[in-house]
């Protein structure tokens, strides 16, 4: 097999392929804030947006998009998103109240996750949506609306374990959610606390891109909301949750040859494509392949808010009908709460160059002021090429090279990926390596203070006019400057 550069090239929307090519802007940012660096795009979570709400009307179907904050920190892209139809997902008490004081109301809110007694309190006293995962929360919920005198609370029923009467399906066991079976005794406790309690309807959040798995708890969910209407309830959402996924490079062809060398890797019949000899869950055993890889699909021919035109249009596994023409003519709202789609290309993570140490005739090991934490793309199973930003913004005159980047912690395990990158040019101190499309997950949802190394800072940016403007994160809000422009 050819022992070309194996390039993971990133698929880079209009707005970050502008931004990486203003270079000089970057560095500038860089060297007053320091590395790593965030770079957010405020405006580019309001297209993503907009692309789900034309998955619904395309369905003819109302219903609600909730951004999952779990999937970013940032300031700007909630302040942003209070200014569209969005609602927001907290998963926590902290990011209840960030959502509050960015500028939801409660109303648009749902709470989801674990949820301790002054995470629910919070949200009772918000009027947001209780997204229940059991008997005990609706217990408790109701117990604050009680004893507070507080307005009825909205409840969404999360449920798990579904089954069909089609083929069967399997469904992976999840500690959130009430099991199908056990509707029943939800629906009783319900029936308790009328005064209290207004399920608005049912819903569930599977850990899988698989369509089969969400399409059986979709029609499940459809079942249950006639089940809840048999009991003198008004339901009127089916929540399908999240997981609708990001395509990270620009060509499937890459990714392809890419899995099929490491492969061969792994197997002994490549030159070494890993540190240490690393499988992404891949090992031989006397001179066959076991395991299985542990990678994300970054390249996905159908995701995010194309996924969700998929889901809908796939036929129910028992009744055999479009999805979406069921919800349709139940007269159901369709919810979603995507995380990592809806802020697709908001994000970029600078990394420094500090240091390039040849090894042995080896790739050389490029040392970063920044570590895996700051960008946790292997974390999540991540694998898509940084981009070079050359100090003095001229263009790479060498070959290209493969090289291992490492982090500024003093630990063998702080690699920033263990795959051998593939760059245009061998980078030099100074130099920037940017890491596209992190927002989800990978800009700050490792990121520690290990060492007393400095997490990165997170400014957010707009173009106008052909060139750059930015501010700190936590000064953007979207109201107009003094020139008429939505900041």
């Amino acid at each position: 097999m050819s022992d070309a550069p194996l390039y993971l090239q990133p698929r880079l929307s209009a707005a970050m392929a502008s931004l990486l090519r203003s270079g000089s802007f970057l560095q500038s940012l860089v060297d007053g804030l320091g590395s790593p660096l965030n770079v957010l795009l405020p405006d580019q979570i309001a297209l993503n947006l907009g692309a789900f709400r034309s998955v619904l009307r395309g369905h003819q179907l109302s219903g609600r998009v909730f951004f999952a904050h779990k999937a970013n920190r940032s300031s700007a892209l909630v302040r942003r998103l209070t200014t569209t139809e969005a609602g927001l997902d907290a998963a926590s008490l902290a990011e209840l109240q960030h959502a509050l004081g960015s500028g939801f109301t409660g109303d648009k809110v749902m709470v989801t996750g674990p949820k301790d007694p002054e995470f629910l309190w919070l949200a009772a006293r918000a009027g947001a949506i209780v997204n229940a995962d059991g008997i005990g929360e609706l217990v408790e919920a109701a117990g604050f609306v009680r004893s507070h005198g507080l307005p009825r609370l909205r409840i969404l029923l999360r449920l798990s374990e579904f089954e069909t009467s089609g083929a069967r399906t399997l469904s992976r066991t999840s500690r959130f959610g009430t099991s199908f079976k056990a509707l029943g005794r939800l629906l009783d406790t319900l029936e308790s606390f009328k005064e209290e309690l207004e399920p608005i309807g049912v819903g569930y959040h599977l850990d899988t891109t698989g369509l089969d798995e969400k399409a059986t708890a979709l029609e499940g969910c459809l079942i249950a909301v006639e089940e809840l209407r048999l009991r003198g309830f008004g339901p009127r959402a089916v929540d399908v949750g999240g997981g609708f996924g990001i395509s990270y490079l620009a060509h499937a062809d890459q990714w392809e040859r890419y899995t099929s060398a490491l492969t061969q890797a792994v197997l002994g019949k490549h030159t070494p494509m890993t540190w240490g000899g690393h499988g992404y869950g891949l090992r031989a055993e006397k001179g066959t392949l076991k395991g299985a890889l542990g990678l994300y699909p970054a390249y996905r021919p159908v995701a995010g808010a194309g996924y969700l035109d998929e889901l809908l249009a796939c036929p129910a596994p028992g009744l055999g009908r479009p999805l979406g023409t069921l919800l349709l003519e139940g007269l159901c709202d369709l919810y979603a709460e995507p995380g990592r789609a809806l802020v697709d290309q908001c994000g970029v993570t600078l990394g420094k160059v500090l240091e390039v140490r040849a090894s042995g005739g080896g790739p050389a090991m490029v040392r970063l002021a920044m570590n895996s934490g700051d960008v946790g793309l292997e974390e999540h199973g991540i694998l898509v090429d940084p981009v070079l930003l050359r100090r003095d913004g001229a263009p790479g005159v060498g070959r290209p090279v493969g090289v291992h980047l490492a982090g500024n912690l003093c630990l063998e395990s702080d690699l920033i990926t263990r795959r051998t990158v593939f760059l245009p040019d061998l980078p030099q101190p100074g130099d920037l390596l940017a890491f596209p499309n992190t927002a989800g997950y990978c800009m700050d949802f490792t990121a520690t203070a290990a060492q007393q190394q400095p997490s990165a800072r997170r400014v957010a940016v707009r173009e106008e006019g052909g060139s750059w403007r930015w501010c700190l994160d936590e000064k953007y809000w979207p109201v107009l400057d003094t020139g008429g422009q939505r900041a």
